[in-house]
């Protein structure tokens, strides 16, 4: 428990004493806002790498080369913890925020920070107000900001993947960005498979595949790329068991 009584007090410090900073960054959310994500992803990188820190967590990237540094991109994962945002966060080459449910909305202070970084809240149950969340991811990424999205739409702790909810592939079609499809292994076993939901020190695997570009793609192609990503993502952790 001794893990997560530091990686607590460092969460809780952070947030509360990094307030002064959100109102700086705030200050360019309509002026510019790509300076707003470069500047606080920088701060919500090195907050997440001390969290790392605490937990333990020792991380095999493989893959990183595949990771794009002078461009946005769609990072589309498997979802098991909320290691997987912290861990992609500090992994990413570029500013990058995530497509959140809206239930984040209700946590103290987290949803000014998520803002900060460019992140966005999408409500599944409202249509029009889900295509407003990926018309604004389609522009964030087409302004530099890369998007985290998790088309599970909720962490899953079983060896098989849920049904994906493909709407937010869309964002890097219309854009011209890239899609990265990213699996990750273990990182449940850090904190929420845990018993007393202790952090534990685990070795974790992250994987990015190619980048692949949906906007050079024809119709069909296009479709049959979508179809196929829960099956490329399985395939990647199935490869990590061995």
């Amino acid at each position: 428990m001794i893990r997560l009584f530091f990686a607590m007090l460092w969460t809780i410090l952070a947030l509360i004493f990094s307030l002064p900073l959100h109102l700086y960054w705030k200050h360019f959310e309509k002026k510019d806002p790509p300076r707003r994500w470069q500047k606080s992803w920088k701060y919500v990188r090195g907050f997440f790498r001390g969290v790392i820190f605490f937990a333990g967590t020792k991380i095999e990237v493989r893959g990183a080369e595949n990771i794009p540094e002078d461009q946005a991109a769609l990072f589309v994962a498997n979802h098991r913890s909320y290691f997987d945002i912290i861990i992609l966060q500090t992994l990413s080459k570029t500013p990058m925020g995530f497509v959140a449910k809206k239930e984040f909305r209700s946590f103290p202070l987290l949803p000014l920070y998520m803002e900060d970084i460019g992140s966005l809240f999408l409500d599944r149950e409202n249509v029009r107000e889900s295509l407003k969340t990926i018309t604004e991811g389609t522009n964030r990424l087409s302004q530099g900001l890369s998007l985290g999205l998790f088309p599970e739409g909720t962490r899953n702790h079983t060896d098989q993947l849920l049904p994906f909810k493909p709407g937010g592939y869309r964002m890097a079609e219309k854009s011209g960005c890239p899609i990265i499809l990213t699996a990750s292994t273990n990182f449940g076993k850090i904190f929420e498979e845990n018993k007393f939901h202790a952090l534990r020190r685990r070795h974790v695997i992250i994987e990015f595949d190619k980048p692949v570009y949906p906007s050079k793609m024809e119709r069909e192609e296009r479709k049959a790329f979508y179809d196929s990503i829960p099956n490329r993502i399985q395939e990647m952790l199935d490869s990590h068991k061995k």
